[in-house]
């Protein structure tokens, strides 16, 4: 049961909280008076988010996260506090990897959709972490699920970064990391809302800035989940390009790992060659021609010749 644990020394916060939780039947929730009942319960339940309040009386909320950290480091960790600053804040990130900062008094819908962003991390990590592919490929369909015009992206995405991968003459391992990473590239955009994944026209900055965040995002987590390198490499860097444009680092060239540098490329192809929200798919000619205006500003040319035969057979056989 996806289980959150609450800890605050304010009987009326507890409260609060527990009657804003009473209709949310797919949420367990647990709550502490104090830093130590909570590792009381941490040490019994299985939880999978904890909220801490800062202030509390005898052990404070980042010595209580930087313990929980230690007894549980996959729980996810939030820190609660009405004296909001920076110093508190980074201490908070730095010794205790809190994952979200949130100030009192709260807003009932964003601290209910941070709770559930952090239960889906826990839940993606927990996932990631049985290096099981049938789960990689559930999982990408998951993501699937919240816009249904990418239905199969991830899976034709894969197929394509693997046919490409072999061209140039990957390694069988690294070839099998490529498939997976390409079926988890865009793993980030199940804490992406479903209205701005499947808006019809162009983004605000806000909305665009959220979407931009799924690489980093995918990317913490596959870490945590000690994915391989090459899998991390392809969720954080599928959106770089080769002029320095992309996101979310803005690498060049080179300094961009070929493993996403060849699923960019498997990615944008799909994309093009399929319907969108904002758009009818292109035809094949268009996309290559497109792909080709492309390739200066974002794709390695090496690669591009070596795709070129790839894209024709996945026309001739469609």
């Amino acid at each position: 049961m996806r289980t959150v644990l609450f800890v605050d020394d304010e009987p009326s916060i507890r409260n609060a909280i527990e009657r804003m939780y009473l209709e949310r039947d797919d949420v367990r929730c647990l709550f502490a008076a104090s830093g130590q009942e909570g590792l009381d319960i941490l040490a019994k339940e299985d939880v999978w988010v904890v909220v801490s309040d800062y202030l509390m009386p005898g052990m404070r909320g980042i010595e209580f996260l930087s313990k929980v950290r230690g007894v549980r480091p996959d729980t996810v960790r939030i820190m609660m506090t009405a004296y909001a600053d920076l110093t508190i804040a980074i201490d908070a990130i730095n010794k205790s990897e809190a994952y979200r900062f949130v100030t009192k008094p709260w807003n009932n819908k964003e601290l209910m959709d941070t709770v559930d962003e952090a239960l889906m991390r826990y839940q993606l990590i927990q996932s990631l972490a049985t290096e099981d592919e049938t789960v990689y490929f559930t999982l990408a369909q998951t993501v699937e699920l919240k816009d249904p015009y990418t239905k199969g992206h991830c899976d034709r995405v894969a197929q394509y970064a693997v046919a490409l991968a072999k061209a140039a003459g990957l390694s069988d391992e690294i070839v099998t990391d490529i498939k997976h990473g390409s079926w988890l590239h865009d793993c980030g955009k199940i804490g992406v809302p479903e209205g701005v994944l499947n808006f019809p026209g162009r983004l605000s900055e806000e909305d665009l800035e959220t979407v931009q965040q799924h690489p980093r995002w995918g990317s913490d987590v596959a870490r945590q989940a000690r994915m391989s390198e090459t899998v991390i490499n392809i969720i954080l860097y599928h959106h770089e390009r080769v002029d320095g444009k992309g996101y979310p680092s803005g690498l060049v060239n080179g300094n961009i790992p070929i493993e996403a540098r060849i699923v960019a490329i498997a990615d944008v192809f799909d994309a093009l060659y399929s319907d969108r929200p904002y758009r009818k798919a292109y035809d094949f000619d268009r996309v290559i021609e497109i792909m080709g205006e492309m390739t200066e500003s974002h794709f390695d040319l090496q690669l591009m010749e070596l795709f070129r035969p790839i894209a024709e057979g996945v026309r001739d056989n469609g």
